[in-house]
Formats: structure tokens, C-alpha cells, sequence
């Protein structure tokens, strides 16, 4: 924190001997304090949805979270692991690239299995190492171990159409099911407690707490729930369930956490993924037609108040200035929320990126990413070094004084150096994918995408160009597809891209396995 306070002071202008001793001391003291860690990952907020992001092109007001990058960091070229959801959260918690595992493409899917393995690291696991109590509060979504029966699974996993009405049969094994713990979860990954719904769209629709589900479901989700971006697949849910209550429910139960934890003499780690603006579009009454741009941009205004939320019930907690506050998304935003209509309105989700959530362009990946460090980072920054979530773990690994063993963080590098004010690269390369798989592979300010489109959602792209090579430092919008004109850079990025493939690792360190043979791009016609 000394380095961290100097530097912050040199850049103001000289300081006296008097107040370096000073600063000395406080930092000394401050050092020897574990920090509090909070985590507030949201789920498809686009890079341009936040204001200070986009001051030009975004119209909806998010000034707590505005707020908090006035108060620390802000990178501005951060990025998630793929353009959607599951793969983002693996690398986030783990600092190893999904693609390494068995996810080569899309997302966990309904009644899926634990994508993390059982002795993989994590930051809940490495923070409860070293004394950490550990939470996890909100959406899931990397598969659990679902205690369904052999023989009554395809009852288990039916998924109706229209009015459906469960029978005594449904309810016979939904509650053979519920009635157990459910393994592989939160709790079995790093976790001291958790609680949320594993994903707010999909069955059970309940909530969770450590491994049980907090009643036992006997009716599918009314088909009026299943409308107008709301929930997307039929099945089991407690009688009475709606989508609103949410969002205010995880904010209660994380504003409980942090109080309880405050009062513990053990620091804490909060890890916090948001279920929205993600559909379910469930806004609450008091946020409907708060921005005037339609129910999405209301969303974020919700989401943005219980980001304010946390922060003050952090506040009020008296740890404000011993807690370590990262707030980011798992990707961009959907485009099926109504983005055209959006634009229209001139908010532009994505701000000056091309596309959106699922795709390899920068609108899928490239995110809002805040850390708010009292002490250590200074007020008020901005940073351009290409980061990743993926290097939260080898941060925390610094903040805790741990060391990541040789299996562990693979591809996490520690941010200390930028958080500290400090102005360098902290990785050379980094990658991130689209929905299909498809990597986009960044080496300093070039990006090479191994497919000629969006490899996702995104419309568009020369398809005569097999790949795309995009120079960003002039050209972040990604307007002029420059493989044709550099062989030798495409032939270098493509062989840096492989190398990071076989190493199974893109930090220094001893060859690692990866999970599966991991499927290589563009896809041979």
C-alpha cells in the first residue's frame, strides 16, 4: 500500500517528510489487514450500458456504479472468456480458459453436470485457504450433480408446451429429487454458503440455499411467465413463484452477508453474480419506465441501484476501507432484448464496439471491469492495459500472499501492478470466444478471429475472408479486416494462438493438461 500511496502523491506534486512518515505509518497499518473481497459479476450488461462507459452513445443512468469508478479504477479493455454466460464464470472463478475444459462450445445446459472439477481451485477455495469466510449469492449456472433417477428421468426432464399441469407422477419425482442435497455445487467449490436460483430463466424455479432447494416444486411455471423476454423453458416450480422478487431477494441476502460477516474478526470474499439485466426482464414496479427506453434499460437502472446497494450496505458496515470491490459482466449485451429499437432511442448497448453477447467481435466480450481498492488504487483512473477475469485469481493469490500452485491459474496474471498505478502490459496475449467456440485472440492491439463472421449471433462479416485480423489501436469498431494484407502477422498470431492451445497454460510455468483435445479453428470446409 506504500508503493500504491507514494506513487498516488508523486504524481500530485512533492510531499513533506512529515507527511511521508505519515503516510508510512497508515499504509504499514492498513498492509497488515486483510482485505475484504466483493465480487459483482452482472449478466449480460453491455459494455455501453453503463454511462461512463459510454458518455456519448448511452442514455441510461447508472450513477452508483458511475459512482464507484469515480471512487477507483476503470479498465476500458477487459474482457470475459466468451461471449456468453457459463464459460465466462469458469474462467472468472478458476484463471484457467473454459475451452481447457469440456466446454468447447455454448453453455451448461438444463440438469447439467459441475463444470468445474472437484479439486479445481478457485477464489472461494484459495480465499478459504487462508482464513477467508467464503459466499457465494446469485446465479450459478456450471452445472450441479442433479440426484434425478434413472428410470424416472425423462418424467424429470420433461419440458411442456402451453398450460401445462403437473400430475401426482411429476410431483412423485420432482419431490424424490428436492427432498436431497444437491451435489457438485457452490458449497463443494470454494464456498461456505450460497444462495440464489442456479439460473433465473430455467427450472427449478425456487431458490437454492447451500445444496437444498428452499421448498420443494409441485407445478410448471405458468405459461404467462414464459412471454415477452421473461422465463425461457417450462418445468418445476413452487406454487406462486414469480420472476420480480429476484433481484431484491439476492440484494437482501447479500446486504445480510456483508453485515453478518463485517462483525466476524475472519475477512471475507463475496462473490456475487447477478441474474440481470439477463432475462428474465423482471423489473420491479418502482424501476418501470425509469429510463423511457423500455424495460431493458429499466433493468439496468434496477441492476445499477443493487450494486448501490451492496456498496452501502458495505459502507454502513464500517469496512468500506478494508474491502476490495470488483464489479464486471460475464458478456455483452443480447441483442434480442430489443437492441435495434435501443439504437433508435441513440443507447447503444455496446458503446463503439462491433456486436453483441455470443459473438467473438468486441460488443461480446469486451466489458465493464471496476475495482475499487481504498489505499491501494487511486480515485478516479482509468486503465487501457488489455486485462482478463481471468486474472482475478492471481490477483487475490497477491492481495491474500499466496502462491497459485503450478495446476492452478493457468492463465491468470495479477493485475497488483496496475491497481497500484503502475502503467505496463501485464499479459501479452488473451482469448476469448464466441458462442460456438470460435476464439478471438488478442496479442497487444491485434485481434485475430479464426472464422470469417461473428462466429455467434452477429450478422455480417466478409464471408470471401476465411479469417479477420483487426488492428484495434485504430480501428476498434472492427471495420477493416486486414488478413489479406499481413500473411506474416496472421501466420505469427496463429502460431502464438497454438502455443497457447499446447501449453496448456499462457502463464510462465510447467506444461499443463488440457481437459480434452480442444477443437481448433476455422473449421476446415
Amino acid at each position: 500500500m506504500l508503493i500504491a500511496g507514494v506513487w498516488g502523491l508523486g504524481r500530485g506534486g512533492m510531499v513533506g517528510a512529515a507527511a511521508l512518515c505519515l503516510l508510512w505509518i497508515v499504509a504499514g497499518s492498513a498492509a497488515a489487514e486483510r482485505p475484504n473481497i466483493v465480487v459483482i459479476y452482472a449478466d449480460d450488461l453491455g459494455y455501453g450500458d453503463v454511462q461512463c462507459y459510454n458518455p456519448e452513445k448511452g442514455k441510461v443512468g447508472t450513477p452508483r456504479i458511475d459512482r464507484l469508478a469515480e471512487q477507483g479504477l476503470l479498465f476500458t479493455d477487459a474482457h470475459s472468456s466468451s461471449g456468453v454466460c457459463s464459460p465466462s464464470r469458469y474462467t472468472l472463478l478458476t484463471g484457467r480458459y473454459h475451452w481447457r475444459s469440456r466446454l468447447q462450445a455454448g453453455i451448461v445446459g438444463l440438469w447439467g453436470a459441475p463444470l468445474i472439477a472437484p479439486n479445481r481451485l478457485t477464489i472461494g477455495s484459495l480465499a478459504k485457504q487462508h482464513g477467508y469466510q467464503t459466499a457465494c449469492i446469485g446465479k450459478w449456472h456450471l452445472g450441479w450433480n442433479w440426484p434425478i433417477p434413472a428410470d424416472g428421468a425423462k418424467r424429470f426432464k420433461e419440458r411442456p408446451k402451453g398450460r401445462a399441469v403437473a400430475t401426482d407422477a411429476h410431483r412423485a419425482v420432482w419431490r424424490e429429487v428436492f427432498e436431497q442435497p444437491i451435489g457438485g455445487g457452490p458449497i463443494t467449490r470454494g464456498f461456505d454458503v450460497y444462495f440464489g436460483t442456479d439460473v433465473p430463466n430455467w427450472p427449478p424455479y425456487c431458490f437454492i440455499e447451500n445444496d437444498r432447494t428452499v421448498g420443494i416444486p409441485s407445478k410448471f411455471l405458468p405459461v404467462e411467465l414464459l412471454r415477452k423476454n421473461q422465463a425461457s423453458n417450462q418445468g418445476p416450480a413452487l406454487a406462486g413463484w414469480t420472476l420480480e422478487p429476484i433481484l431484491p431477494t439476492l440484494a437482501d441476502r447479500a446486504s445480510r452477508y456483508i453485515r453478518d460477516a463485517a462483525a466476524d474478526s475472519e475477512p471475507y470474499l463475496l462473490y456475487m453474480p447477478l441474474t440481470s439485466p439477463h432475462t428474465p426482464l423482471s423489473v420491479n414496479e418502482s424501476w418501470k419506465g425509469k429510463s423511457g427506453l423500455g424495460l431493458y434499460a429499466d433493468f439496468v437502472m434496477e441492476t445499477d441501484a443493487v450494486v448501490g446497494q451492496v456498496l452501502d450496505t458495505i459502507e454502513q458496515s464500517g469496512e468500506a476501507d478494508n474491502t476490495l470491490v470488483v464489479f464486471t459482466s460475464d458478456n455483452g449485451c443480447a441483442p434480442y432484448i430489443g437492441v435495434d429499437a435501443l439504437e433508435k432511442q441513440g443507447h447503444y448497448p455496446s458503446g463503439p464496439l462491433r456486436g453483441y453477447k455470443a459473438d467473438a467481435w468486441e460488443g461480446g466480450h469486451r466489458i465493464p471491469m471496476i475495482v475499487r481498492w481504498p489505499g491501494v488504487v487511486e480515485p478516479n483512473r482509468r486503465c487501457d492495459q488489455l486485462v482478463h477475469q481471468a486474472d482475478l485469481l492471481a490477483t487475490f493469490a497477491d492481495v491474500i500472499g499466496a502462491d497459485l500452485p503450478d495446476d492452478a491459474g493457468e492463465d491468470s496474471f495479477s493485475l497488483m501492478p496496475l491497481l497500484r498505478g503502475e502503467d505496463r502490459p501485464v499479459r501479452e496475449t488473451a482469448v476469448s470466444c464466441s458462442i460456438r467456440g470460435v476464439p478471438s485472440f488478442r496479442r497487444g492491439n491485434w485481434k485475430y478471429i479464426a472464422a470469417p463472421g461473428s462466429g455467434g449471433w452477429g450478422k455480417g462479416g466478409d464471408q470471401s475472408q476465411p479469417v479477420q485480423l483487426y488492428n484495434l489501436a485504430v480501428d476498434l469498431g472492427e471495420t477493416k479486416n486486414v488478413a489479406a494484407d499481413q500473411p506474416e502477422r496472421l501466420d505469427q498470431m496463429q502460431a502464438s494462438l497454438e502455443a497457447v492451445i499446447r501449453s496448456g497454460r499462457s502463464t510462465p510455468g510447467p506444461q499443463q493438461p488440457n481437459d480434452v483435445n480442444v477443437r481448433r479453428y476455422p473449421v476446415a470446409p
